[in-house]
C-alpha cells in the first residue's frame, strides 16, 4: 500500500504546483537566511579569533554558508520544474531527471537536519577553545612591545569591559601570571626583587587585576591592586565585602554569548528543515501524480499521487535486499577476479623426451 496516497484531478494539479512554485521562492529566502546567519557568526567569531585556540568553531557558520547557497540553489531549480509542470510538453524534458533531483533533496534535508543538531551541540568543542585561548591571551597581555602581539592587551581590556568578565575562569586567574610589562618596572626596588624572587618561574606577580575589571556600577573606588590585602584599604574585607570588580570569568561570558546564538540559530535551521520537507513531499506528490496519468493525451484526467510507492516497512525491506544483493554482487565478481588470476598463475607442466 502506497504511503500518502491522494487522488488528484487536473485543477488540484494545478494548485499543487502553483502553491509549490511559491513555497520554493520563500525556500529562497530561507537560504538566503541561513547564508547570512552563517556569515554573521563567522564574522562574530574572527572579531574574537585572537582568544581562541583553533578553528574547529568555524565548522558551523561555514556549514550554514555552504547550507545556504545550496538551498537557493535547489529551490530555484524546484521553482522551475514545478512552473514547467503546468505545461506537459515542457515537463517532458524533467522527467528523467526528478528521480535523481528528490535523492539529492534528501541527502541535502539529512545534510541540514545534521547543521541544526550540531548548532545545539557545539558548546562543549566552543569551551574548551575557549577555555585554551584565553588562556594564551592572558600571557601575552604584557606583551606590547612584541609584534603580532602588541595588540592582545586592548583585545582583552576591550573584551572585559564589553562582556563585564575578568579573566578566564575569574578574577584571580590574574594572581598567577605577570600581567605588567618589564617596562613599567623599576628592577632596583626592593619590593620588585622580592617579588620577583619569591617563585620559581622569576615573575612578578601581584595580587591585582587591570583596570577593565572594574566595575564602574559600584559605587566604592576600585581596588584593582593588592586585592586580597585588607589592611592595605580603609574598611574593607575582600572575603566578606561585595568586590567592584567583574566576578564572572570572560569564558563564561563568551560561552553564553555564542551558545544562545547558535541555539537560536539551530531553531531557525530546524524550522528551514521542517519547511523543506514539506516541499520536498510535495514535489514527490506532484511527481508522481503527473506520472500516473492514464492517457497523456488527456490532461484532465484523475491520476494518483504518493509519497512511496509501497508502505515505509516494504520500501525499508526492499532497500536492505538490493544492499544485500549488491553486496553478493560484489562478493562474486571479486571470487570471479581470484579465480582468473589463479588459472593464469598456473604453469603447464613440460614433458621432455630424452
Amino acid at each position: 500500500m502506497a504511503l500518502l496516497k491522494v487522488k488528484f484531478n487536473q485543477k488540484k494539479r494545478v494548485k499543487l504546483a502553483q502553491g509549490l512554485w511559491l513555497m520554493n521562492w520563500f525556500s529562497v529566502f530561507a537560504g538566503i537566511l541561513v547564508f547570512s546567519m552563517g556569515l554573521f557568526l563567522k564574522i562574530e567569531l574572527r572579531k574574537r579569533s585572537e582568544v581562541m585556540d583553533n578553528s574547529e568553531s568555524h565548522f558551523v557558520p561555514n556549514s550554514l554558508i555552504l547550507m545556504g547557497i545550496l538551498s537557493c540553489a535547489f529551490n530555484g531549480f524546484a521553482g522551475k520544474i514545478c512552473y514547467d509542470s503546468l505545461d506537459p510538453a515542457k515537463f517532458a524534458k524533467w522527467k528523467p531527471l526528478l528521480k535523481p533531483y528528490l535523492a539529492m533533496c534528501c541527502v541535502f534535508n539529512m545534510l541540514l537536519f545534521f547543521v541544526a543538531l550540531i548548532c545545539f551541540l557545539m558548546r562543549g568543542s566552543l569551551e574548551s577553545t575557549l577555555a585554551q585561548g584565553l588562556k594564551n591571551g592572558m600571557k601575552f597581555y604584557r606583551d606590547t612591545d612584541t609584534p603580532g602581539r602588541c595588540f592582545m592587551k586592548k583585545t582583552i581590556d576591550m573584551l572585559q569591559i564589553e562582556f563585564k568578565c575578568c579573566g578566564n575562569n575569574g578574577y584571580k586567574d590574574w594572581f598567577e601570571i605577570q600581567w605588567i610589562s618589564n617596562r613599567y618596572l623599576d628592577f632596583s626596588s626592593k619590593e620588585v626583587k622580592d617579588r620577583i624572587k619569591s617563585n620559581v618561574d622569576g615573575r612578578y606577580l601581584v595580587d591585582g587585576v587591570p583596570f577593565s575589571c572594574c566595575n564602574p556600577s559600584s559605587p566604592r573606588p576600585c581596588i584593582q591592586y593588592q586585592v586580597t590585602n585588607n589592611s592595605a584599604h580603609y574598611s574593607y574585607d575582600y572575603q566578606t565585602e561585595e568586590l567592584n570588580l567583574w566576578r564572572r570569568g570572560c569564558r563564561e561570558a563568551l560561552l553564553n554569548y555564542y551558545s544562545s546564538m547558535m541555539s537560536s540559530m539551530g531553531a531557525v535551521i530546524l524550522l528551514v528543515w521542517l519547511f523543506e520537507m514539506s516541499v520536498m513531499v510535495g514535489l514527490r506528490l506532484l511527481h508522481t501524480s503527473l506520472e500516473s496519468i492514464a492517457n497523456p493525451e488527456d490532461p484532465e484526467c484523475e491520476s494518483e499521487g504518493w509519497v512511496l510507492e509501497n508502505s515505509l516497512k516494504d520500501t525499508f525491506k526492499s532497500a536492505l535486499e538490493n544492499l544485500k544483493k549488491l553486496g553478493k554482487f560484489n562478493q562474486v565478481e571479486a571470487g570471479a577476479e581470484g579465480a582468473e588470476g589463479e588459472e593464469g598463475g598456473k604453469t603447464p607442466a613440460i614433458t621432455t623426451v630424452s
